[in-house]
């Protein structure tokens, strides 16, 4: 059990940026200006501190922070395969049929693991009823799902921050276009981080927050559903139930193509 490195999420962000600036370096090399053009700092600290500072003050500190945490879990880290979980909590069900519940506690899937299931079995172990187990678990389940839908949110609500400060920043940046007409020296940077704040506006929104967000719903279903597979193995596990009713119960709540064939 366990979660493992995914790329996907980073590969996917910096194609999309690496194909952007590959388009400027096309640009700059047929003499249309050069690609230092599209760095601006003005804008930079509109965009990207504006968006930051805005979303915080729509939430809390702690939940921005809880919010960026589990987004690097996301960049980095996919979250554990349901049909692996149902594997997994399968042995362990097949385990304390064959051997009694206490011999869970030298399970390879279990020994020195602080996982959800992991609690849910200790729990067990120690003679829980198994009703107070799963009030526990689902109480748990809850939690998790909250917490992954408010840094969701947090994300999401950055993705509309983010166009909205590139506009501001272009019009601060006409406004100084505008005041400076008698000066044509002063037309260009003036424009320049009028456009280049839209343009880090939507590159930070739509290359960049959106995906996450995607990414995180995703990995929180998926979470989700393997928390759910996890508390009916406790619920089995606790009531002696036969393993083989179990795979039922997990293959009726996975989608077909992650079904499990444990005991065929």
């Amino acid at each position: 059990m366990g979660k493992i490195t995914d790329i996907s999420t980073i590969f996917g962000i910096l194609s999309a940026l690496a194909l952007a600036g590959f388009a400027i370096y096309l640009n700059a090399s047929e003499g249309s200006g050069g690609a230092g053009g599209f760095l601006n700092v003005e804008s930079l600290l509109i965009v990207v501190g504006g968006t930051f500072f805005l979303t915080t003050a729509c939430y809390s500190f702690s939940e921005v922070f809880k919010a960026n945490t589990l987004l690097f879990q996301t960049i980095f880290y996919n979250s554990e395969q349901p049909k692996s979980a149902g594997m997994a909590a399968l042995s362990v069900a097949e385990t304390a049929r064959r051997k009694g519940i206490l011999s869970l506690q030298r399970h390879d899937d279990l020994r020195h693991n602080d996982s959800f299931f992991t609690r849910g079995i200790s729990l067990v172990i120690d003679g829980v009823p198994h009703e107070e187990v799963g009030k526990i678990m689902e109480n748990e389940i809850a939690s998790t799902a909250e917490r992954h839908r408010k840094s969701t949110s947090i994300v999401k609500r950055a993705s509309e921050i983010a166009p909205a400060m590139g506009l501001i920043g272009t019009l601060i940046g006409l406004v100084q276009m505008l005041g400076n007409l008698s000066d044509p020296s002063a037309i260009g940077p003036s424009m320049a981080v009028a456009l280049l704040t839209t343009l880090y506006g939507a590159v930070l929104s739509y290359m960049v927050l959106m995906p996450l967000a995607s990414k995180l719903e995703r990995n929180s279903r998926a979470e989700i559903l393997v928390m759910d597979i996890y508390l009916n193995a406790v619920l089995s596990v606790g009531k002696k139930e036969n393993p083989r009713r179990l795979e039922m119960l997990i293959n009726a709540i996975l989608p077909p193509a992650e079904r499990v064939a444990y005991f065929s």
